[in-house]
Order: structure tokens, then sequence, then C-alpha cells
């Protein structure tokens, strides 16, 4: 398979796996983490993420430029049943997909990466199953997430901060991707997306835990091929980030919520480290 198309054929897979990330976050978000449902979905939602890692490294590893556009996950919302039989479809439906792209591509390494993407995908479909049969009537008819308590001012003020930190991640996952031969580089830059993907968590749990769904739409990701204007990015979104969120922290609002205020604390002081470790990096390379 010629390079462009296989770079097509991978940013497809790519889109369908972050589809997957988001569905599964969201849901296991509003059945709350620290049930047994929410935390095997939130799982599940972590495989996810190695599953479009593997692709990204690759599309960057052929030069290509990867499409952070999820795409659309076909689900049926009407009750916890249905949700989880959508996702048993769309797991199964993955595992002859994979393995047929396995099947076009000479590469050893990117044919291995599709095949265990396939067996992956079959022991969520089983994974799905098993939960499902496990529901019981009352559960399996009833949905995730309880009535709102907080405020909606409040709430879209949480939601901005799910966009700001998703857009950073997204960011972040893209320059370590695309700029993997600086091999230490790519790394840092890639501990700090999950970083990221953790603040972010933190914002749409609360958001998840009042019964309202996440928005997961990223701002403008900047297409740079140069490292040091991406770091340059990176730093002004991170301070940026810091400077919001020292004055969110001072909300009347926010401070009636001690969750929020600890993740609050905790995200201040992650960014005022990373703005510091970016700052020398950009100084290093002067």
């Amino acid at each position: 398979m010629e390079k462009q198309g296989l770079i097509g054929l991978l940013n497809r897979d790519l889109a369908d796996e972050h589809a997957a990330i988001i569905r599964y976050l969201v849901h296991g978000w509003m059945e709350g983490e620290d049930t047994p449902l929410g935390a095997s979905l939130i799982s599940i939602s972590r495989d996810e993420m190695w599953h479009m890692h593997w692709l990204g490294m690759i599309i960057g590893e052929l030069g290509g430029e990867p499409n952070f556009t999820p795409a659309p996950y076909p689900y049926d919302p009407t009750s916890r049943a249905t949700m989880l039989k959508s996702y048993v479809e769309y797991e199964e439906k993955l595992i002859p997909h994979y393995g047929g792209e396995a099947d076009k591509v000479d590469d050893p390494h990117i044919r291995r990466v599709l095949q265990k993407e396939a067996w992956e995908s079959a022991i969520h479909a089983r994974k799905f199953q098993r939960k499902l049969d496990k529901l019981s009537p009352e559960e399996a008819a009833g949905l995730p997430g309880e009535e709102s308590e907080l405020p909606k001012e409040l709430l879209d003020k949480l939601q901005i901060e799910v966009t700001s930190k998703y857009t950073e991640m997204l960011q972040h996952l893209r320059t370590s991707w695309l700029f993997q031969k600086d091999e230490i580089m790519g790394w840092k830059i890639m501990d700090m997306a999950i970083e990221k993907m953790k603040q972010l968590a933190h914002f749409a749990e609360d958001i998840a835990e009042d019964g309202v769904a996440p928005k997961f739409k990223p701002g403008e990701i900047d297409m740079s091929n140069v490292i040091g204007l991406a770091l340059k990015r990176a730093l002004e979104d991170v301070r940026g980030a810091r400077e919001r969120h020292l004055k969110l922290r001072e909300d009347s609002e926010v401070k009636k919520h001690s969750g929020l205020v600890i993740n609050l604390d905790l995200t201040v002081q992650q960014e005022e480290y990373q703005g510091a470790e970016i700052e020398d990096w950009i100084k290093n390379r002067s």
C-alpha cells in the first residue's frame, strides 16, 4: 500500500478510536468512577487511548498529519442496556475491520498493531457483553446521571475548562507524534499530555456527576512543523490556563465545592511546574 493511502487508512482508524474514548469516558463518568460499571468503562477507555496512541505514533513516523476529529459513534441512548448493546456491536465490527486492514499492509510492525487492535476489540466486546448480562432489570432499563444541582453558570465555566484542557492535550499529542525524532522531547511532551488528560477529567467528572454529559469539542489546533514554535504555543497555553484557574479558584460558587477546590489547587500547581519546564526547554534549544 502506498504511503498516503496508508496514512489515510490509519487516520480513519484514529478517528474511530478517538470516538470510542469519548463515549466510554462520558458514560463512565456519568455512572461514577466509584461504581463497578463506571470503573469498567473508564478502564476500557484507557485501552482505547493506547490504540489511538499507537496509530498516532505510526502516522507521525510516516510524516502524516493526525486527524483529531472524532468519528461518529453510533449508539442507542435509550437505556443502559441499549447503550451496552451498541458498544458490543461497535467493537465486534472492528474485529474484521482491523483484520482486513492488517492483510493489506506490508510493514510487519503496522500489521501487528492492526492485528492487536482487532483482538483487543474482541476482548472489549466480551467485557461489554458481560456487563450487560450482569445488569438487573432495573439497572438495564435505567440511565446514568442524576438531577442537576450545580448552577448553569458554573457548569458552563467547567465546560470551558474541559474544552481548554482537551485542546491542550490534543496539541501535546500532535507535537509528541510529529517530533518523534527528537526522542527525549517527544516523550516529555507526551508525559504532559497525560497530565492534561488528568486535569481534563477533574472538570469533566464534576459536570458528569451532576447528570450532564461533558462536551468534547476542541479549539484550534496549531499545525506548526517547527518544534520551537510548538513549544512557545504550549507555554502560552499553560500560562493562560493557570491565570484562568487562579481566578476560578476564587469564584464564590466554586468555593462551595471542596472537591473542585482541591482539584483546582492541584491543577494550578501542575501548570506552574509545566510552564517552568517548557520555558527551560525553549531556553535550552536557543
